[in-house]
């Protein structure tokens, strides 16, 4: 997990790969992890940090898609159904099952939300986590606390799944490097290498050093997300985008909002959108919005009316509406959609299901999907690539392949739960000397032996890696974070032997960063 020596084994051996990634999203990483797993030669590069775009910025759900039922597309929901099931099985150390309750305010909604429900359990197959049920609202009220009894008519009992997505990725990373593959987050494509007109190779730059690399394989995926259109750009300008950008914003809560280890789904909010509220690491996460972008930013930035409907909306079911004053930490992703065909479409009714695409010069493309089906949409991408590259075929084995640290039965009350086997190992770090056990803030269990184990085995490169993506705390509780940058800064920088003026600039950027996750 050494930066250095990765690339210096880019560079020092004459190797050309299988397969170069772009991006390090979900669906990078997903196919890196299923290429390297079949023994192919794989590289793959990403501009920032790994997950630092949309794939650290979801609901934090590993699940079917209640909604995309209603929508009539099953065949999604169903792939979703399976995929959430395996990926419980490969990573339950991570993946975890959580319970949901639909409140209902209209007497036909217990009913339908419920038949609905028995549908959604039946396509879980031997995949459920468990059963629906119709309660009254008594209990409805006795399962969340806080839930408005006003009107109140019955409560929708289901399961589905609940995940750490950064930490899932960061798993995904190590899996695919210890397959072999070789996995450089701060690496920027500013160019693709072609032969008598089909693509071979990419040019990176390494955005620490400035040192540009040229890297030759017989397949380049693009699976970027939101920037695929970039890379589109570089090999055929003036080509017409193929994604269209949509906005989703989440606030965080305290706990106590809820009362209760039960999530909260609404299935149709005022303008047809599902909102949620799930316990996410002792605090509430509660989202999220649609709204169509025409700018694709790496730090997108929450509007203000994205802000005000989901208070409103969380406020229209609990008895303790949130106030702006409330919000532990706020942050903004873009969905990569699929660009439809038809104008007019709302981000909505955009579906969510993938595209592969293959330009003439060989590129291949992957556009839109979800965090769930990442396995299943990587083995598409992977098979798709061996038919048309020519590359010898070898069959895919991330259905029953483990994700490291994968541990059956993890104790959920446990901290550090969700490094699963590595968590014996940063127990013991923690122990080895006096230092090590200090706490980085009086609210929070992290300590000092956490980082230092994190500087040394998840590759971070900035202060805003370890804060955002590697404890999560900037996403929990944006104004703790920001007390705890200081000494997280000193720590990295001793481990990385950089100077003060490098830590005073990782304080600074980090700073600037958080301002955005800090509801005024």
């Amino acid at each position: 997990m050494n930066r250095e020596s990765i690339i210096r084994h880019l560079t020092e051996t004459e190797v050309v790969f299988d397969f170069i990634i772009i991006g390090g999203g979900a669906t990078g990483l997903g196919i890196a992890l299923d290429a390297a797993t079949r023994g192919y030669k794989v590289a793959l590069f990403e501009q920032a940090d790994f997950t630092k775009a949309t794939s650290s910025r979801s609901t934090k759900l590993v699940h079917g898609g209640f909604r995309y039922l209603a929508q009539g597309n099953i065949s999604l929901v169903l792939e979703a159904l399976r995929e959430r099931g395996i990926l419980r099985k490969n990573a339950p150390h991570i993946v975890k099952d959580q319970r949901f309750l639909i409140p209902c305010y209209r007497w036909w909604e217990g009913p339908f939300y419920f038949c609905g429900l028995v549908v959604y359990d039946f396509m879980s197959g031997v995949f459920r986590f468990g059963r629906s049920m119709c309660i009254g609202p008594k209990r409805s009220v006795k399962t969340i606390p806080n839930l408005r009894k006003k009107g109140l008519t019955a409560g929708i009992l289901y399961h589905d799944g609940q995940f750490d997505d950064s930490r899932l990725a960061i798993n995904m990373m190590r899996t695919a490097v210890e397959a072999g593959a070789c996995a450089l987050n701060y690496m920027k494509v500013t160019g693709l290498l072609k032969e008598h007109g089909k693509v071979a190779g990419v040019t990176v730059q390494d955005r620490e050093t400035a040192t540009v690399y040229q890297v030759k394989s017989y397949a380049v995926v693009n699976a970027t997300g939101v920037f695929a259109d970039s890379i589109l750009q570089m090999d055929t300008p003036g080509k017409q985008p193929m994604v269209r950008p949509s906005q989703g914003v989440h606030l965080v809560l305290d706990a106590s909002f809820l009362e209760s280890d039960y999530a909260v789904m609404i299935p149709k909010t005022s303008d047809g959108r599902v909102l949620f509220a799930v316990p996410w690491h002792n605090k509430v996460v509660v989202g999220t919005t649609d709204m169509l972008m025409k700018e694709t930013l790496e730090e997108p930035v929450a509007l203000e009316e994205e802000i005000q409907f989901i208070l409103d909306t969380a406020g229209n079911y609990l008895t303790r509406p949130p106030q702006r004053s409330d919000v532990l930490s706020i942050f903004a992703g873009l969905r990569p959609l699929a660009a439809p065909r038809g104008e007019g479409k709302k981000t909505k009714e955009i579906s969510r299901s993938h595209k592969i695409i293959r330009e003439e010069s060989g590129l291949i493309s992957i556009i839109g999907g979800k965090w769930t089906t990442y396995r299943k949409m990587a083995q598409e991408t992977v098979d798709f690539a061996i038919r048309h590259i020519g590359l010898p075929m070898r069959n895919c084995v991330t259905e029953s392949y483990p994700i490291h640290g994968s541990k059956p039965n993890p104790d959920f009350s446990d901290p550090l739960y969700l490094y699963g086997s590595d968590a014996d190992e940063i127990r013991n770090l923690i122990a080895s000397a006096p230092g090590m056990a200090e706490k980085l803030h009086p609210g929070y269990a992290y300590t000092v032996g956490e980082v230092v184990w994190i500087v040394r085995n998840e590759m971070p490169r900035r202060l805003e890696d370890i804060l955002a993506r590697r404890l999560r705390i900037l996403f929990l509780d944006a104004r703790a974070a920001v007390e705890m940058a200081p000494r997280v800064a000193e720590i990295l920088a001793a481990e990385q032997t950089k100077d003060d003026a490098w830590k005073e600039t990782q304080l600074n950027a980090f700073k600037e960063l958080a301002a955005n996750y800090i509801l005024v």
